[in-house]
């Protein structure tokens, strides 16, 4: 299996506080490179996910990984990650997806929709979709370490803050959604740039 790390630490991972005269404080800017990641018993098992449907919110991708082998289909992982962090995210998932093509070949393409087939509203997909309490709230990530084996890939969301990074969420993806992830989230990432005003102390 092959390690990617995505070195995506955002604002949080480097907790810094202002100085002040006040000689009974002390205050210490903290620069915090994550080298490891405490894994916890109940993160350590890993979900299973066949598929993963991406949205984007006001300051945040939110990810949320599907289990559709049987009905109710049901979200089994929800994952919420910054803006800030997704363009290394897609490095780091191509990349991977890379050196798992020239060791196994591309992955198992998935069926094509039929001809005229449209994409129902998002409140129709989540309205067949069942969606725990325990889920519904999300785990937090700035970082990802990404591996694969020949059947799926491996995706180990982090959340880095001083003094102790940790995985929030362990997700086993199926290899042949890979490809679908990465579009998703490439296309995803394009919207929002479009859909972002400029900038007007840019020159």
């Amino acid at each position: 299996m092959h390690d990617q790390p995505t070195p995506t630490p955002d604002d949080a991972d480097q907790p810094a506080h202002d100085a002040t005269p006040d000689a009974d404080h002390f205050s210490q800017q903290v620069q915090h490179v994550p080298v490891s990641a405490r894994v916890p018993e109940h993160v350590a098992r890993g979900v299973f996910s066949t598929g993963v449907l991406v949205q984007t919110g006001r300051h945040e991708f939110i990810f949320d990984f599907l289990l559709m082998l049987a009905r109710p289909h049901q979200v089994v992982a929800r994952v919420v990650m910054p803006f800030a962090v997704i363009p290394s995210f897609i490095t780091a998932l191509r990349q991977n997806l890379d050196i798992y093509t020239q060791q196994f070949g591309p992955p198992q393409p998935l069926p094509k929709p039929p001809p005229g087939a449209t994409v129902p509203p998002i409140d129709e997909i989540y309205s067949q979709l069942k969606l725990p309490d325990e889920v519904a709230v999300g785990a937090y990530a700035n970082g990802v370490l990404i591996s694969h084996s020949p059947s799926e890939f491996v995706f180990d969301f982090i959340a880095s803050f001083y003094p102790r990074s940790s995985v929030s969420a362990r997700i086993f993806l199926t290899t042949p959604q890979v490809p679908r992830f990465l579009e998703s989230l490439i296309r995803s990432f394009d919207q929002l740039q479009r859909r972002q005003p400029p900038n007007p102390n840019t020159p």
